[in-house]
């Protein structure tokens, strides 16, 4: 179909679609948490990047970056009867950036605004290749459902071999970064890329426009945005967060340091970044060491780390002619010592009063607060700093401190004896 113009071969590809509405009950997918998942994981995500020449041949038959180790990377995956046969990995910004970021400009969609995710890491069974409906789709929909629901993400963007972009651009309607593919990608071993994305607040719209219509088999509006996947597995979190962080020192340790030379192979600034980003002992201990001389501007200025989230909640004005004013809202970031929130309307900048938040489901906290000013384009965000906090803010972020957003509080709250304000 090569030959035909793109409009009309991309409407074939939707033709072509066949997604199962009740999968079977042999299909799992869930965030990959355990070592022995997140090595099922690799393990075939390195069979199919050396079987496509994305990658060479590694001694531990494991595919693991850098950003494997990041608290804000999730890796999912899609079991059958127990076993591992899909994995795809969604990573949020951090410090180091994104990978794709090396050869694709990105700056058009920060300057829309909203969290950007970059969908990377996708692999299936070959024995499940030939059946999309089976593993590819479902995998697809639990993407799409985490992505919105849990990962406060508006923005996907893809580097992908220019053989499967027209999958992402005919099925999922995402657009290109750039118009030509670049010759090299050295994250995937050079292999060719093309940089695209998807606006996920406006993706329903298409979906609706061009899948509604059509029966049930074909129609991936429906599938993505309504359709209840009992296959699905979403984590049980206690706290509002938006990262699902899974490894802790001893993963960290057995996947880089043991298993493959992922951190002896980093630059100094990728230390110094992970340092940053985990300066707890226990994840120090693991962390691949700093020369003597490394500058520690970026180690200092990371001191009050901030955390995405997703709580409701809502500030009264303490003061002034607007005295007793509530406004609803969403903190969208956290740091010890403030937090940034998305208001229903402006609120006074400045201003004080008191700000009552839902941590979790049975989580909740009440803190005086002062606004301290707008978000630069856009006066529904505001930036809130602590006056006075309380015993479960600060177990809170001390959860989020340790990497630790849906378990026992019990280290949290040993951790909260060496809190400083």
């Amino acid at each position: 179909m090569g030959i035909l113009p793109q409009p009309i071969r991309y409407a074939l590809y939707r033709n072509f679609v066949r997604c199962d509405a009740t999968p079977s009950a042999r299909l799992v997918l869930k965030l990959a948490e355990t070592r022995e998942e997140l090595n099922a994981c690799f393990h075939l995500l390195h069979d199919a990047y050396v079987a496509s020449g994305f990658m060479k041949p590694d001694p531990s038959g494991l595919r693991v970056t850098i950003y494997n180790a990041l608290p804000t990377t999730t890796t999912l995956l899609a079991s059958w009867d127990g076993k591992v046969v899909g994995t795809i990995s969604l990573i949020r910004e951090s410090e180091l950036g994104f990978p794709l970021q090396k050869i694709f400009d990105i700056s058009a969609i920060r300057s829309v605004g909203g969290q950007i995710v970059e969908v990377s890491a996708l692999a299936v069974a070959p024995e499940f290749r030939a059946t999309s409906g089976t593993i590819l789709f479902p995998l697809m929909k639990f993407m799409y459902e985490y992505a919105t629901r849990f990962f406060d993400t508006q923005h996907l963007v893809i580097a992908v071999n220019p053989r499967h972009i027209a999958l992402y651009e005919s099925l999922l309607f995402f657009r290109r970064l750039r118009k030509n593919p670049v010759s090299h990608y050295d994250f995937v071993n050079g292999a060719p890329a093309v940089g695209a994305h998807l606006d996920l607040l406006h993706a329903p719209e298409l979906y609706r426009e061009y899948y509604d219509h059509r029966p049930p088999v074909k129609n991936l509006f429906r599938y993505f945005t309504e359709l209840e996947m009992p296959n699905i597995v979403f984590p049980d979190k206690r706290f509002f967060t938006t990262n699902d962080p899974v490894m802790t020192p001893e993963l960290i340790d057995y996947f880089f340091n043991k298993r493959t030379d992922t951190f002896k192979r980093l630059s100094v600034r990728e230390r110094v970044q992970l340092h940053a980003i985990y300066d707890l002992p226990a994840f120090q201990a693991v962390l691949p060491p700093l020369p003597n001389d490394t500058d520690r501007t970026e180690l200092r200025r990371r001191q009050h780390q901030r955390f995405s989230v997703m709580c409701p909640g809502v500030f009264a004005l303490e003061a002034g002619s607007r005295r007793g004013a509530v406004f609803a809202m969403q903190v969208i970031e956290c740091s010890r010592t403030g937090f940034r929130a998305r208001c229903d309307e402006p609120v006074p900048a400045p201003s004080e009063g008191f700000a009552a938040i839902d941590l979790g489901l049975t989580e909740h906290c009440r803190m005086k607060v002062r606004v301290l000013r707008h978000a630069r384009g856009d006066d529904r965000i505001a930036m809130f700093r602590l006056v006075e906090t309380d015993l479960v803010w600060r177990k809170f972020v001390s959860a989020l401190l340790m990497g630790s957003t849906h378990g026992d509080l019990g280290e949290a709250t040993r951790f909260l004896e060496n809190w400083n304000d």
